[in-house]
């Protein structure tokens, strides 16, 4: 039997909701040797596989290059709720950022696997009404053009699991209320639905075993979720 091949990741956001579900899920799984997470805090996790970068300029990464070389796949799971933002603000954190750090990234690694946490909902033509599916529209166009080996997720309703939280206030509050409704979501749209442990683990299978489409909507990422 041949040895399985292991990976070594790199998260981005692994301190927001479904950061924390794909850290969970690259600590746990035996194919992956070391999680590195870049960002501006500390996860507060303790891991012999955990190897925390605390960079305070997400635009640049000039002083912590060699520190960035090795990965096999980078998870971007870094974002922020459009609410109430001016559009160049929005872009400059959901696009800026994540082009800044592929750029970067695709460069040290070549062969890296890139998989950014974009939403149902993305406006590809980059020309619609709405401004967050715009600029997230205009960030997975870059990305698809910049990365040879790049899956956009485009996940919808998210549950967290094993005491994941939110860091947004707004967004804590809908869950709470919403937590009785899970079962019946869950039943009603079996395939729309998806758990932080979801989309951690569809993230590992596709850069295990790769997938047929870039652009990854609900149906997809529970396909690859069990391989």
């Amino acid at each position: 039997m041949s040895a399985v091949k292991q990976m070594k990741v790199l998260i981005f956001g692994a301190t927001g909701m479904v950061g924390q579900g794909v850290l969970r899920e690259c600590l746990l799984a035996s194919d992956v040797d070391l999680v590195g997470t870049i960002g501006r805090s500390a996860t507060g996790q303790q891991n012999p596989k955990l190897r925390e970068i605390i960079h305070p300029d997400l635009l640049d990464y000039s002083s912590i290059e060699n520190e960035l070389s090795g990965f096999d796949a980078c998870f971007f799971c870094l974002g922020v709720s459009s609410f109430r933002m001016k559009e160049v603000d929005y872009a400059r954190i959901t696009y800026s950022l994540t082009i800044a750090a592929a750029e970067t990234l695709v460069r040290l690694n070549p062969q890296m696997t890139f998989i950014y946490v974009s939403g149902v909902g993305t406006d590809s033509s980059e020309h619609g009404r709405t401004m967050w599916a715009r600029v997230k529209g205009r960030t997975e166009n870059s990305l698809l053009g910049l990365v040879k080996a790049a899956y956009m997720f485009r996940p919808g309703f998210i549950e967290a699991r094993n005491g994941i939280r939110s860091r947004t206030t707004m967004y804590r509050v809908l869950y709470a209320l919403g937590r009785p409704l899970f079962p019946l979501l869950r039943w009603a749209f079996p395939n729309q639905v998806l758990t932080t442990e979801d989309i951690g683990r569809a993230m590992l299978n596709a850069v295990r075993l790769g997938y047929p489409k870039r652009v990854l909507e609900p149906p997809d990422i529970r396909a690859l979720v069990a391989g």
